[in-house]
């Protein structure tokens, strides 16, 4: 029998539940407590990681060069079709020149110290029958061998489909030293001089509205044998004309 002055040492026992399991300590909603959660690394965390590479990135880089480049390799084939198919049509051809006259005035050396004037006169031809040229700067000069004696410009000019023209390049020279006093003088005495003439023109093509970027074109005329005696200061082509070797 218990006895009902003995002082109460705790709580009651709490009632049994329907699963035969205590129900939860006071205090909670859950039946276990909350455990600590443990913090996620920042080297795994991709979004922070600098060396981290977005593959969807990296795939349209690649794909934008790719289509780059073939851009630039279809903009190349078309060009060039183009540009073969207007050869085919036009079939451009390169101008002739011819050296019809050459005279030699005022010609005297001493003490390697050279003076004369040589007045050129030239058939220029253009062979296309579709397209016209425009010479826009020619430079000429005189050569004895492989050395420049004497130099001039001459103005620019247009010359139609089929066309022939005129050219006249004339040389001052005074007083300009020469290497090759020798040759020039055993030439004088065998009665004719050696000369070359060599022009270099900046040229574009035309045909009605398609143009060519300018090109330069090199006329070189070798072996313009002006006869002169050993006394005389003056001379004149032999031999007739001579026709130049053209090139671009």
């Amino acid at each position: 029998m218990v006895d009902p002055t003995r002082p109460v040492t705790g709580y009651p026992a709490p009632p049994p539940t329907s699963n035969g399991y205590p129900p939860p300590p006071p205090g909670t909603a859950y039946p276990y407590a909350a455990q600590p959660q443990p913090q996620q690394s920042h080297y795994f965390n991709v979004s922070s990681n600098p060396y981290y590479s977005n593959p969807y990135a990296n795939q349209q880089r690649a794909t934008f060069l790719r289509r780059i480049f073939t851009i630039f390799i279809a903009c190349f084939i078309i060009t060039g079709t183009i540009g073969f198919i207007m050869w085919l049509i036009l079939h451009p051809q390169v101008p002739q020149f011819r050296v019809e006259t050459l005279t030699l005035t005022n010609f005297n050396i001493s003490s390697n110290l050279l003076s004369g004037n040589w007045d050129a006169k030239l058939t220029a031809r253009n062979p296309n029958s579709k397209i016209t040229l425009y010479y826009d700067h020619i430079e000429a000069a005189v050569f004895y061998k492989s050395e420049s004696i004497a130099e001039t410009t001459l103005a620019p000019f247009v010359q139609g489909k089929k066309n022939e023209t005129n050219v006249r390049a004339t040389f001052a020279l005074l007083s300009a030293y020469v290497n090759d006093r020798n040759g020039i003088n055993s030439d004088r005495a065998r009665g004719t001089i050696d000369f070359n003439l060599r022009m270099v023109a900046r040229v574009r093509f035309k045909a009605s509205a398609w143009w060519t970027r300018r090109r330069i074109l090199r006329i070189f005329c070798p072996n313009l044998s002006v006869g002169i005696s050993g006394n005389s200061t003056g001379g004149s082509l032999t031999g007739g004309s001579q026709n130049c070797k053209v090139g671009l």
